[in-house]
């Protein structure tokens, strides 16, 4: 789990300089996407919803009825990123 949080801190900030060289250095260029670089910065705030996800895929791989699966889960994952995402990226639409 430690491995985890380091692995996403670093992601972030790395993202963090990469959003700045995009918002400062590329303005005269063609416009870029922030959403994708503001879900990377919110997915250490999401950590919870992608280890349920992780622990679903596990047992999910186990099963040979091919009935589950991970559906919830993954949607849950991806509803914290998105909630974390929206006002960052309505912030900077102009």
């Amino acid at each position: 789990m430690e491995d985890l949080m380091m692995f996403f801190n670093r992601t972030r900030q790395l993202l963090s300089v990469r959003i700045l060289y995009s918002c400062i250095i590329m303005s005269d260029e063609e416009p870029v996407d922030q959403k994708k670089y503001f879900e990377e910065l919110c997915k250490p705030k999401c950590v919870r919803a992608w280890l349920d996800y992780q622990a679903c895929v596990k047992r999910v791989q186990a099963d040979e009825t091919g009935h589950k699966h991970c559906t919830g889960q993954y949607f849950d994952y991806w509803q914290c990123v998105d909630k974390c995402v929206a006002p960052r990226l309505f912030a900077k639409l102009k």
